[in-house]
């Protein structure tokens, strides 16, 4: 498979070492540095590009590719604004697009697994529900996508919640996200039930980004041939 990769900081330099490895070619990578070039790939010499920059400049990498023929795998954060107007231009464009926040199998059953608890907790009022999510000093958004992931997947059981909000414990009538960056944390995510006599904790911590990388290359090759909007539950069966 003929791959492009948007972005080449760490996680791009794993998913190439790991495409590489599983016997795909890469032709070409794209930086800030070289950004003008992603005008040189199109449907007839790209089969997918796996997308990993910035927040800023996400939704442009993803537009293009979706209106040039590219079926196009993202994982950027901190740009789920414009998430719907993505989706709609792959529905134009009659193209593939697939998103997840975090591409590693261990945290999509931690998804997975964090809508089940809360869909039983809400019942116990008594505990009281917050995430803390721990990442490396690069990590430029705040809170993190798996943390606003993890959020919404708590939210669709709390119906008395108001949504989410970022660092204010203080607002009881939302969902905190405690966010906190040190250096050489690859991601840490655990969900907290708090009450007067216990507590209850849901966690997931990432011990590289090998898992990470080897789950985009795993969605790049099985998007190829399809058409539409996926993300990790369509691939994982959850």
């Amino acid at each position: 498979m003929r791959i492009l990769l948007i972005g080449y900081g760490k996680m791009g330099k794993t998913i190439e070492q790991i495409a590489l490895a599983k016997g795909h070619e890469i032709i070409g990578t794209i930086d800030h540095t070289n950004a003008d070039t992603l005008q040189h790939y199109t449907s007839d010499n790209t089969d997918v590009a796996i997308e990993f920059t910035h927040p800023e400049a996400a939704f442009a990498n993803v537009s293009y590719c979706l209106t040039h023929g590219i079926p196009v795998v993202s994982g950027s954060t901190g740009w789920l604004d414009k998430y719907e107007e993505a989706v709609k231009l792959c529905q134009e464009n009659k193209g593939a697009f697939f998103y997840a926040s975090n591409y590693s199998v261990g945290v999509n059953l931690f998804f997975h697994f964090n809508e089940y608890i809360a869909s039983k907790m809400q019942a116990y009022p008594a505990y009281e529900v917050a995430i803390r999510e721990v990442h490396h000093l690069q990590k430029v958004d705040k809170p993190s996508g798996t943390g606003i992931t993890t959020a919404e997947g708590i939210l669709s059981s709390y119906k008395n919640l108001e949504g989410w909000v970022a660092d204010n414990p203080e607002e009881k009538t939302k969902l905190n996200i405690a966010s906190e960056r040190e250096p050489d944390v690859v991601g840490t995510h655990i969900v907290t039930y708090s009450s007067d006599v216990d507590q209850i904790e849901l966690g997931h911590i990432a011990h590289s980004r090998t898992g990470f990388a080897d789950g985009a290359v795993m969605a790049a090759v099985w998007l190829a041939g399809r058409q539409g909007v996926y993300g990790m539950k369509d691939m994982l069966n959850l």
